[in-house]
């Protein structure tokens, strides 16, 4: 506000946008934007961010910006994705913002090659950095490493999964086939599990964790695939503008005319299970041509191809018969898996009617006949006992006749639907299987080391309805951002904390509670979902109803109604519920959880495709536990808990995870319309605070995200040393090495056990645990030439202070022979003064004496008589000479005894002078007077000054006596306010925590708007916020009676602007308006500073400060009690009191360790608040500020919180404070101030100006 720098403001739709501060409000900020000049509106303090000089440089890595905070972050990203930089460190984890296009020379051979070996840091942005850093932490630490690629669905993180293993396999290969067989395995299951959605074109509809294996000598041996929840529920049903998996239409798009006629295959349309949603093909111009016409459904024909850059449904499918033949798959395996396929399509096609019996059963239709021996014929089976296994369900009884009895049970139409869709689901997720596993079998592996692993999992997903599939793919990612938490923030702080680094503790949402609530024991949404499915008749609404009991008071559990988005408000209570998740709150309808949730099939359809004619469906249910269940069971559904296995699953590979290095890539999805350069502002804001790095950034302004034990750095040097190396410990080797480097100090910091680096510092720590041989020795040639260097300098600095050492003794022994003979000096004079001064005046006196014999000489009349007068006084000054000499006499006795000799030698003058007639002899008894007068003078004035002396000691110890019964007051208020105070902090810190959890819900509530707002398609389908505020915060009565007595204000400032303020303080005679003026303009004044400390630059110097350090830190740690301003003021009853603290600031700290350099602080208080201000510091101009013009540079604190009254000796005599300002020209500084209407009144300004008139 002060220099009307630039800040960043929160943007609705931009994210942020440039301002500059015109006032600080109550608690808030008023900002005017740059582009919009004379418009203004109000943004809360936390979210007003300070923006870099030049807001059009952008830098590889966040953390090299000026300042850290969200609003930098976000537009650096956003000038970097304008020049098609589409990566970005923080730190050391990598943002990837998918650009929707192909970036020219991005990721080719040459792009492979140049990253190969490189520091992260050394080369821009990209995710070959993140590979290779991942290869060589392997490599040095002997320890297995995991990538984990996360983000929202469509943010790239499937393309950036590709690129990794293509980066690992093509660089650190074995140069055999295998290496080419790890990077063709991603499409074939790209094919069979990635499908369109509303949000990706490429959508992974199933996780999966890569693991690239190697040997001994870090060359690829081999790889494995774990994968994680297929969504079966697609291959059924798909939304409007969704697409089954990718398969089924490269399937008809691609295959030659005999695959078609073996296959039966038709256009999508034609198929039940393609035909409910879109059944456009992707195709380029050239690959539509190639289509024929008969396989393209109206809908293509009429609206035309779907466009993507990465996908082509007639291309890809001959690139997927190259990549199956690449793995190893003959034409007999790929004919098996598309015969399987088709198979599940016509499946899809057979429908039912009503028989019209009694029995109440169903029967295929007619139409449905020729699709049914298609469908018997693909998969292997006879057509009769397919028709009664889809139209009947067996069943064995247990009691009431022969046991293994046979029953068959006949199906309504809905019956046989699910059952028809449950065994095409049941079908396609076994093949699914069997790719992944003939994949794992193309690239086998004997024996290794450690492993690269790369995880792509489904992101956070969110739609109009969401099902169970959302709700696993969710629970998922809760657990991944809370692993990120625990790894990057927990884990990071923890460690600093251990290694005593005294790095500042950062603030993160835990998300352990949503955990919890989907996967606590037996009150988990999970184990509740389970209960249900075993009860003899589960149904989705009582399982809805019981979370919602169970979980009536969780936070992180809601009610559909209290939706931001109206479709959902519509939903019943036992229809669905609402989960506040990390990223925003999801709806979820529970319509179907209960069957999602059961993995088994019924006994009729198990034994049916367990029978199977055909070898290779036989063998894709050979394996499963299903059927071995049934028999268990007689009779009765067997049931396999679908998210109870995920969970497991998720354990599993969370355990993993935790064993291993870790590397992370955070993908961000920049626009809605899946378009390329396009940047939706607050869209990528939302992403990147949700995936922490806000949080990070907070962290790496003191943190240092690379590190390595002392004692691996010594071993892996220790081979090379030469003997006298070896005999260094670990610690100081470290030392040497990093000051053989030439590394500046700010750069890295020793820990107990550990040397820890900066951020930006990859380079330097890379070039430290390179491994090959020469580069340890030439490393080593320099730590010896650096310890030869250190020693020689050693050697120097000890001959040099040996010699200072020397010399310093022999001043030192001066100097004591001086000090014994000063003090000698002084206890004598301080002995004999009295007498010495006492000897003196009788000495002067003496003199006087022989005037008087002159004048006596002179005489005519009475001589003899007055010379013997004169010469019985001289006899009494000689004898009093003489006892001053001889005894020990006090200064009374002297003077008591010398006055009376003054006295008769008064008397004998006036007798003289009577006699005296002449002129002459008058005149020289005039000038005896004289000198006599001016002895008393001097005598006076002597006695004055001994006067003011005590006087300024009494002050002093009477301010000190004050000081001391401040203390003393206070202690005693303590005491008797003891209980209560504790009462009264209690409920506080009640007040606090309820304050934080406040804070909390608000910016979850921000998040669901936000996540609303990307799911409606318009604003008329958000709810409106009126009277959706929470009830107010429960305050205890203490805390309550308290406000009630300290907060009923006569005036409402919070809505006065600053300036207002400050001119009502500068006019106004109305004492309790400028005492309340005064306590909200100093209040806005604390939060502001409070506001600039926070956002402070990264290599901030402390060159503003605007009070010592000491004072800045006990108001910290000893907050002042909630006091009124009014209060103060006539407690105060407006004292002048002055001060004065050393003072140096932080950027001559290091200069000047010695404190030569030490200033000073002076202040004048003015009641409560600082009046005039200074700043003393050698080699520099005084620093002086008056209140009202200087505001922002001079201390905001109240007296009672800076604590000055409680520091001993710090409160100096107002003359001791006026003839400093006076010298430092303060009177002419605040002249001007006062002639240009700047300066605030105060008591200074009152004296000034009654003193000028």
């Amino acid at each position: 506000m002060e220099d009307g720098k630039p800040v960043w403001a929160p943007h609705p739709t931009d994210g942020f946008q440039l301002g500059t501060i015109v006032d600080i409000g109550a608690d808030a900020l008023t900002i005017e934007p740059l582009n919009q000049k004379g418009k203004t509106f109000l943004a809360p303090m936390s979210q007003v961010f300070p923006a870099e000089d030049d807001v059009n440089k952008h830098v590889d890595d966040n953390c090299s910006l000026m300042y850290l905070n969200e609003a930098t972050l976000l537009n650096n990203v956003r000038i970097r994705y304008s020049k098609d930089h589409i990566y970005t460190y923080v730190a050391n984890i990598l943002i990837a913002v998918n650009p929707y296009y192909d970036v020219p020379k991005l990721y080719g051979p040459d792009a492979i090659k140049s990253y190969q070996g490189k520091s992260l840091g050394t080369l821009p942005p990209h995710v070959y950095a993140i590979a290779d850093k991942a290869y060589r932490d392997m490599k040095v630490l002997k320890m297995s490493q995991s990538i984990i690629v996360s983000g929202e669905s469509g943010a790239g993180k499937t393309e950036n999964t590709k690129f990794v293993l293509r980066y690992l396999t093509t660089t650190y290969g074995s140069g055999q086939d295998i290496d080419e067989r790890i990077v063709e395995a991603n499409p074939l299951l790209e094919a069979f599990g990635n499908a369109k959605t509303v949000r990706n074109n490429n959508s992974s509809r199933f996780g999966k964790f890569v693991e690239i294996h190697f040997n001994d000598k870090n060359a690829v041996v081999g790889g494995f695939v774990s994968h994680y929840l297929l969504e079966k529920s697609r291959i059924c049903m798909q939304s409007n503008e969704e697409r089954n998996y990718h398969i089924f239409y490269r399937l008809c798009a691609g295959a030659s005319e005999d695959l078609k006629k073996t296959l039966h295959l038709d256009s999508p349309d034609n198929f039940r299970y393609l035909n409910r949603g879109c059944t456009r093909y992707f195709a380029s111009k050239d690959s539509d041509k190639q289509i024929l016409q008969s396989r393209k459904s109206p809908e293509h024909v009429k609206a035309g191809a779907l466009r993507d850059p990465l996908l082509d449904d007639h291309g890809d499918f001959s690139r997927m018969c190259v990549a199956m033949k690449k793995i190893g798959l003959n034409d007999a395996e790929k004919l098996d898996l598309f015969r399987v396929v088709a198979g599940v399509l016509h499946l899809g096609n057979i429908d039912f009617e009503e028989t019209g019996s009694s029995s109440g059963g169903c029967i295929i239709k007619k139409q449905s006949d020729q699709t049914l021996k298609f469908c018997a014929e693909l998969l292997g089976l006879d057509q009769d006992d397919l028709r009664v296994s889809l139209t009947a369900r067996v069943m064995l009884t247990t009691a009431g006749g022969a046991k293994g009895t046979v029953i068959k049970v006949p199906l309504k139409v809905e019956q046989a639907n699910s059952a028809r869709d449950a065994l095409a689901k049941a079908v396609y997720s076994r093949l699914f299987d069997h790719v992944v596993k003939r994949v794992n079998q193309c690239f086998p592996f004997q024996a290794s080391s450690n492993f690269i692993g790369v995880l792509d999992i489904a992101g956070f997903e969110y739609f109009e309805h969401n099902s169970f599939e959302q709700f696993c793919i969710n629970y998922c990612n809760e657990k991944l951002q809370q692993f990120f938490n625990e790894r990057i923030l927990k884990e990071e702080q923890e460690l600093y904390q251990k290694e005593g680094l005294g790095v500042n503790e950062v603030h993160y949402v835990d998300n352990q509670d949503c955990i919890d609530l989907v996967e606590a024991k037996l009150v988990g949404i999970l184990d509740i979902l389970d209960e249900e499915n075993r009860l003899p008749q589960p149904s989705d609404q009582h399982f809805t109803l019981a979370v919602q009991t169970k979980h009536k008071d969780h936070f992180r559990l809601t009610v559909p109604r209290k939706s931001k988005l109206a479709i959902h408000r519509n939903l019943r209570d036992d229809e669905g519920f609402m989960i506040r998740h990390f990223a925003g709150a999801v709806c979820y309808e529970t319509a179907r959880f209960v069957e999602k949730n059961n993995d088994a099939l019924h006994m009729s359809l198990e034994s049916l495709v367990c029978e199977s004619k055909d070898k290779f469906v036989r063998e894709l249910f050979e394996n499963s536990s299903t059927f071995k269940d049934s028999k268990q069971k007689a009779g009765k559904l067997s049931f396999i808990s679908v998210g109870n296995k995920f969970k497991t699953q998720l354990n599993l590979l969370l355990e993993k995870l935790r064993s291993t290095g870790s590397s992370f890539i955070r993908c961000v999805k920049p626009n809605l319309k899946m378009v390329s350069h396009q940047f939706e502002g607050a869209l990528i804001l939302s992403q990147l605070q949700c995936s922490g790095m806000v949080s990070v950034l907070d962290l790496m302004q003191g943190g240092f995200p690379s590190r390595a034990p002392f004692h691996e750095l010594y071993n892996m040097y220790k081979a090379y040393m030469p003997e006298k190396l070896t005999r260094l410990n670990p610690r100081l080797f470290c030392k040497a090495l990093f000051k053989a480097l030439g590394l500046n100090d700010k750069d890295f910091k020793f820990g107990l056990t550990k040397v820890f680096f900066r951020p930006g510092k990859f380079a330097e720590f890379d070039q430290i645990m390179k491994s090959d041989p020469e580069h340890l020795a030439e490393l080593l040639k320099k730590v010896n030439k650096w310890l030869l260097c250190s020693r020689w300098k050693k050697v120097q600095w000890c001959c040099l202070s040996v010699i200072k050492l020397r010399n310093k003794m022999r001043y030192r022994a001066l100097a004591c022979i001086k000090i014994q003979k000063t003090v000698r000096m002084w206890l004598c004079k301080k002995k004999h003064k009295p007498r010495i001064e006492g000897l003196v005046k009788v000495q002067k006196l003496k003199k006087h004496m022989e005037r008087f014999n002159e004048v006596v000489n002179g005489l005519k009349e009475g001589k003899q008589e007055m010379a013997k007068q004169v010469g019985e006084l001289a006899r009494a000054v000689d004898a009093l000479s003489a006892k001053i000499k001889a005894t020990v006499m006090t200064w009374k006795q002297i003077d008591s005894e010398y006055q009376g000799l003054v006295k008769r030698s008064e008397q004998l003058l006036a007798s003289m002078q009577k006699k005296k007639r002449e002129e002459e002899e008058t005149e020289r008894l005039k000038h005896i007077e004289e000198e006599m007068q001016k002895e008393r003078r001097r005598r006076d004035e002597e006695e004055q000054r001994r006067k003011q002396e005590e006087e300024d000691r009494r002050l002093k110890a009477e301010m000190e006596v004050k000081r001391k019964q401040e203390e003393e007051d206070r202690k005693k208020r303590k005491e008797e306010e003891k209980f209560i105070q504790a009462e009264l902090e209690a409920q506080l810190a009640l007040e606090r925590e309820e304050q934080v959890q406040r804070a909390t819900m608000l910016e979850q509530e921000r998040r669901d708007r936000e996540l609303a707002m990307r799911i409606a398609q318009s604003e008329a389908e958000l709810v409106s916020e009126e009277g959706q505020g929470d009830a107010g915060l429960r305050r205890g009565p203490q805390v309550q009676a308290t406000k009630a007595a300290a907060g009923v204000k006569k005036y409402d400032l919070s809505k006065w602007k600053y300036a207002e303020l400050r001119d009502v303080i500068n006019t106004s005679c109305d004492i309790d308006l400028l005492a309340a003026c005064r306590e909200e303009f100093h209040r806005r004044l604390k939060v502001y500073h409070a506001w600039k400390s926070k956002n402070k630059k990264q290599n901030d110097d402390g060159s503003d400060m605007r009070a010592p350090k000491s004072i800045t830190d006990y108001a910290e740690q000893n907050p002042a009690p909630p006091t009124t301003a009014q209060h103060q003021e006539v407690a105060m009853n407006r004292q002048q009191r002055y001060f004065r603290i050393p003072f140096i600031r932080p950027a001559d700290q290091y200069k000047d360790p010695q404190n030569k350099k030490k200033g000073w602080w002076y202040a004048h208080f003015d009641g409560p608040w600082i009046a005039r201000q200074m700043e003393l510091h050698p080699d520099k101009q005084p620093i002086v500020l008056v209140a009202g013009k200087d505001d922002m540079e001079m201390c905001e604190l109240s007296l009672e919180e800076t604590g000055l009254t409680r520091k001993r000796g710090a409160e100096i005599l107002p003359r001791q404070f006026e003839e400093i300002w006076e010298r430092c020209d303060g009177i002419q500084y605040l002249k001007k101030a006062i002639e240009n209407k700047q300066a605030r009144p105060t008591y200074a300004t009152a004296m000034l100006q009654s003193l000028l008139k």
